[in-house]
């Protein structure tokens, strides 16, 4: 029987061997591009915020992992004012659009509250800018049309014409050093919403009760110094965000280092200037949405995937002879299922931590960066659910004991 149960699951091993690696899971590496309808459902808790917001939001929406360290931080150091915040935030290795944010605690606690909605934004940002910034257009000139949108004590709606035909609004703060976030309800100020499929995401603040005004204003956020990182602008008629770092410098100027900033930007072919570009190093391990993406940005087969893929053929090749000369040994080192390199074990195979799976959500534990650990035990409800579901199947397996499908391995289970 035993020797049955060994040839049986041997033959198992190397047939896994034919399966491309990593196994995509369903829908995830075809590069699908977000629908219009689903980038407006995304972009509509912020499109009506000010230019210079919105670009912060959209960048720092790439590293939802740092977004939620970053919220974490500033909770616990809300105290920290002037030099003493200029000087701690300097010592953090988020993004500068991370960093930035920390000077409106309410959009960043959002931003790490709403998990899904943030990575989902990021990944729309990611693969489809223009469409992204598209999106904002199309929201702002609904919400102008229902007499929604328009300059007041707090904000100037500017409203260009970019090219024949194609028409900007810019919403810029009345007050250069003070800025006012607008709360209101996606479903009201932007008229009848056309996607009933699609509702759009709200960022409601805490406490916060609709009233029969549809757009308002919480009290006015004076820029300090993590709005010295605040080196985005939204390029609307490009479809793209530039950056400069040395926009901002009147705000926090003496406790930041551009210099090393442009160095690291000039190093991946940013300058101090131009187009954004996305630092794959500050994703700290959080997967890409798809196959293309994470190719784009060097993440798709990084030198440990290759290691693990190897391991792991090794360990087929190891079964055939294994099969050949009878000799079962389930759960023994010479090849078996529990074994430490085969599926689900730390060397390689299904399930394990390394390497990047196309797909994978912030829950996710692919990608085998250590900061990944930040996002357990984050209890964020039903905004996070979705997030942790999408990586359980890396997470889920066969039974912990020892022998056949279990010692340490068996779908990525420690």
């Amino acid at each position: 029987m035993n020797s049955t149960l060994s040839k049986a699951l041997t033959w198992l091993l190397v047939a896994l061997m034919s399966v491309p690696w990593p196994v995509p899971l369903a829908g995830q590496g075809s590069g699908a591009t977000f629908k219009p309808e689903e980038i407006e459902q995304m972009v509509a808790p912020i499109a009506l915020y000010p230019d210079s917001l919105v670009s912060q939001i959209l960048m720092a929406s790439t590293y939802p992992l740092e977004v939620v360290e970053a919220d974490r931080w500033a909770k616990q150091n809300k105290n920290l004012k002037g030099d003493a915040l200029a000087v701690a935030l300097e010592k953090q290795n988020w993004d500068p659009s991370v960093r930035s944010l920390v000077n409106f605690p309410q959009v960043l606690s959002t931003m790490s509250e709403k998990l899904d909605q943030t990575q989902k934004l990021g990944d729309a940002f990611l693969s489809q800018q223009k469409e992204v910034l598209d999106a904002i257009q199309r929201l702002r000139a609904k919400a102008q049309a229902e007499g929604n949108l328009q300059t007041t004590k707090e904000q100037k709606v500017i409203v260009e014409q970019a090219a024949p035909q194609t028409t900007v609004i810019k919403i810029e703060p009345a007050d250069p050093q003070v800025v006012y976030v607008p709360t209101y309800n996606p479903t009201v100020v932007y008229g009848v919403w056309a996607y009933p499929a699609y509702p759009p995401y709200y960022w409601y603040p805490p406490g916060y009760v609709a009233t029969t005004a549809a757009f308002s204003f919480a009290a006015g956020v004076a820029l300090g110094a993590a709005w010295g990182y605040a080196w985005g602008g939204c390029n609307w008629g490009r479809g793209d965000v530039d950056i400069n770092v040395n926009r901002n410098t009147n705000i926090n100027n003496t406790h930041i280092n551009r210099e090393k900033y442009k160095q690291e930007f000039q190093a991946r072919g940013q300058g101090d200037g131009g187009a954004w570009k996305h630092d794959a190093s500050h994703r700290k391990g959080v997967s890409y949405r798809d196959n293309a993406t994470a190719q784009k940005f060097n993440r798709g087969s990084d030198a440990r995937t290759a290691k693990t893929r190897e391991a792991y053929r090794g360990r087929a090749e190891s079964g055939r002879q294994e099969l050949a000369h009878d000799r079962g040994g389930v759960g023994g080192r010479e090849g078996g299922l529990g074994d430490r390199g085969g599926p689900g074990g730390r060397e390689g195979g299904l399930g394990d931590r390394g390497g990047q799976r196309p797909g994978g959500s912030v829950g996710d534990r692919s990608g085998g960066h250590r900061d990944a650990a930040a996002f357990e035990g984050m209890g964020r409800g039903g905004d996070t659910r979705s997030a942790s579901a999408r990586g359980s199947a890396s997470r889920g397996g066969a039974s912990r004991a020892g022998g056949g499908g279990g010692a340490r391995g068996g779908g990525g289970r420690r």
